[in-house]
């Protein structure tokens, strides 16, 4: 059995913070964190080889230039530089690590993953990632993600198996709807810790009421189970991959495929936990239902566990769906443009285009793009969130296209 991991709290409540990759390039992952960082309640160390400071921030070379204590270092770099950093976070004496680096098991890189994995493990660190989202904790204005906006504060920790849900679910919590949180854990490959270690993290936390999951896939299910029956707070599930194809998209996600939906469904039962069919539903938040015209449907999108969930609630509602297009959360307006091109001489008869609001994304301009292509086939936006998305979907709805709010 897994041991639970020790030093845990640095993780989640840390009073200094190294962003390895920092940057003033707009549009860089390291430029995004370190913006959404400028309100941390602690210090925050840029490390950064190309610059001697960063939004007025000394930068280093090295984790082990800065002579003070580190909690916790996030690493935003190209993957093959990753296994050098993490040795020198053991020597620094760094034992939290967030991998936001991607380039693993999610592309079929296991031999990367594997090397990380062992090195956590020969040093007894506590590895999130890689190819996660980051973390939040609105108490200590700590938001390491590239949501749009910060969450409120509140008594819910959301652990999830995908950054862009949050980026919908923040937005809705920033935009005056009773939502609050007290973390936010983006799982990504789950190379190291996984859903378990978080719920026994959380199941002795003072600030957190309530536990919300987003499951694509689950690697220790004994463990799993255990934990939760251990839980005495509240435990609320959303599973995707719960058709076929919904399950597929999980695949290319975060590189594991969910098993049969009947199982976890048992599991989940006996683990006492409590299963919703959405996100909405499981936040509470009213959903209008989705009706595309005609029964083929194709989906373009920027957040993989969005695209998931679509998938299952359309072909549980009777529709054929393709493998949604995935322009992955960096893409723009342009990236949206090229994916509806070639859909012009498709034969699906609705389309589907979902946007979560993080930092790179384009609603106005995405907008646009549909508008202009509603010409050519019937589309329906899904633009999650609230305020982030407001300009954009008075636009689709002057321009009469469908739009949809919530999954």
């Amino acid at each position: 059995m897994k041991a639970e991991k020790k030093g845990f709290d640095s993780l989640l409540n840390p009073r200094s913070i190294a962003v390895i990759g920092a940057s003033e390039h707009p549009g860089k992952v390291g430029n995004i964190l370190m913006k959404k960082l400028l309100n941390f309640n602690g210090e925050v160390i840029p490390v950064n080889i190309e610059h001697a400071s960063i939004y007025g921030k000394r930068a280093y070379t090295s984790v082990l230039d800065y002579r003070n204590k580190v909690d916790l270092a996030i690493i935003a770099i190209p993957a093959e530089g990753v296994k050098k950093i993490l040795e020198e976070c053991w020597k620094k004496g760094i034992r939290n690590i967030v991998i936001i680096s991607a380039g693993f098991s999610e592309i079929g890189n296991l031999k990367k993953e594997n090397e990380i994995i062992a090195v956590g493990k020969r040093y007894g660190m506590n590895i999130l990632g890689p190819n996660c989202f980051g973390i939040a904790n609105p108490y200590l204005n700590l938001d390491t993600t590239f949501s749009s906006l910060s969450a409120r504060r509140g008594t819910t920790a959301f652990i999830a198996q995908s950054g862009a849900l949050w980026s919908y679910i923040s937005d809705v919590s920033s935009s005056g709807k009773k939502l609050g949180f007290s973390a936010y854990i983006s799982l990504g490959n789950m190379a190291d810790l996984e859903f378990d270690d978080f719920i026994e993290y959380f199941n002795k936390d003072g600030k957190t009421k309530k536990i919300i999951l987003y499951i694509e896939t689950l690697k220790d299910g004994k463990r799993f189970i255990e934990a939760c029956k251990k839980c005495k707070k509240k435990i609320i599930a959303v599973k995707a991959g719960r058709t076929k194809i919904g399950s597929e998209v999980t695949l290319s996600h975060t590189g594991s495929l969910a098993t049969d939906f009947e199982i976890y469904k048992g599991a989940l039962r006996q683990a006492g936990v409590e299963l919703k069919k959405s996100l909405a539903e499981a936040f509470d938040i009213r959903m209008k239902e989705i009706k595309p015209k005609g029964k083929t449907i194709a989906i373009v999108t920027n957040a993989g566990g969005a695209s998931a969930l679509t998938t299952d609630y359309l072909i549980e509602k009777g529709y054929a769906v393709e493998k949604p297009v995935d322009l992955l959360g960096t893409a723009l307006a342009e990236d949206y443009r090229k994916a509806f091109e070639k859909l012009k001489g498709s034969n699906v008869d609705s389309v589907i285009a979902i946007l979560t609001p993080q930092s790179m994304s384009e609603p106005e301009k995405t907008a646009d793009e549909i508008i202009k292509f509603s010409k050519h086939k019937s589309i329906i936006a899904l633009f999650l969130g609230r305020k982030s998305v407001q300009k954009a979907r008075q636009m689709l709805e002057k321009n009469r296209i469908q739009c949809f709010s919530d999954i």
